[in-house]
């Protein structure tokens, strides 16, 4: 099997998950019947501080319900340039419902400074399209895994309140911030309106995701989900391994965050290879190679070593720690990164 750091998308479900599935009482969700996901709804609900919550098929169907939940046709959705429901969705806003991006400059920290996102705020005028919802994410993918603050987050909550707007946390990776710097979910979603927590990714259940909000939100994004083809019906055996996802693996993400940290100092002393291991926060890694070395290439060459890594673009790759990684993993990765970063310097050095 290879070492695959492409995603914490790829973790397999634990055993007792899988003996939970077997066993889930199941009913009609769309009816409301289904025990096992009522029970996860209300816990995440209570997790997150909110009224309610609805369970998705997807982070991606989560964020969509929540935007289309949230804003009218013609309005913007005010989202960072670098943020996963821009780069990584679609276009489903725009496309399903009638929503215009506008994409604000992110820092390499994954921030959208206040002010400028106050400055996407633009006046009322009939040939501008007004701003219908403001969205953040936390961890950031694209940034590396890094942690947006529970103060940075009640900043965006304060101005987004001062104009009458809504915001919406993309908390895919929440989980994540959360045992990073050992703080309840609660110390960001209660600045938030509505927010998306992930189950599939560090939290290793094989399908799912959550939206929680005020109920009358909630109800509109459980009506959004529908028409998105989301309405399930005997999903309590997914539901059920999203039960011991959040009874399970959630301390146990701070064996990612250390297991990226080993891999993040180690892929930082490997000549050729561009890292700041200081800005890897959690279970992220985003790295670059040096001048005149190709990234597909060093892709390529890693897979036949055994090691899957992603290209995100843009003179970026990634690496991802998740349940399926160990240390040792890592250290395999690294020597394999070694011997190949190795070949390579030696077919481009002048003769």
């Amino acid at each position: 099997m290879p070492i695959d750091l492409r995603s914490d998308t790829v973790t397999l479900p634990s055993p007792r998950m899988r003996e939970a599935m077997a066993r889930a009482e199941v009913g009609d969700d769309v009816f409301g019947e289904d025990p096992t996901i009522n029970a996860l709804e209300a816990l995440v609900a209570e997790r997150t501080g909110k009224e309610a919550a609805v369970f998705v098929a997807s982070g991606t169907m989560g964020n969509l319900s929540s935007l289309l939940a949230h804003a009218q046709r013609g309005q913007e959705v005010i989202l960072g340039d670098e943020s996963h429901i821009y780069h990584y969705e679609a276009g489903g806003a725009s496309a399903l419902g009638g929503l215009v991006f506008h994409p604000v400059a992110t820092r390499d920290d994954g921030v959208m400074p206040v002010e400028a996102i106050a400055a996407a705020l633009r006046p009322s005028a009939e040939w501008l399209a007004p701003p219908g919802v403001i969205c953040v994410e936390n961890t950031h993918n694209r940034c590396g895994g890094a942690i947006m603050t529970p103060d940075y987050i009640a900043a965006v909550g304060d101005l987004a309140r001062a104009h009458g707007l809504p915001v919406h946390l993309d908390g895919a990776r929440l989980f994540n911030a959360s045992v990073a710097l050992g703080l309840p979910l609660t110390a960001w979603t209660e600045h938030v309106t509505s927010v998306q927590v992930c189950l599939s990714k560090g939290l290793a259940a094989p399908v799912g995701s959550l939206v929680a909000g005020p109920r009358a939100f909630v109800a509109r994004a459980r009506r959004a989900r529908k028409m998105l083809g989301g309405g399930m019906r005997q999903a309590g055996v997914l539901a059920a391994a999203g039960l011991v996802a959040l009874e399970d693996m959630v301390d146990r993400l701070a064996d990612d965050h250390a297991n990226a940290r080993l891999l993040a100092d180690g892929l930082a002393r490997l000549p050729g290879l561009l890292l700041d291991p200081g800005r890897v926060a959690t279970n992220i890694i985003v790295f670059g190679l040096a001048a005149g070395l190709d990234n597909a290439a060093f892709v390529d060459a890693l897979r036949r070593e055994g090691v899957l890594v992603i290209d995100l673009g843009r003179g970026r790759l990634r690496a991802v720690t998740h349940y399926s990684i160990t240390a040792d993993d890592c250290r395999t990765a690294l020597a394999a990164c070694e011997r190949t970063l190795a070949r390579m310097t030696a077919t481009t050095s002048p003769a």
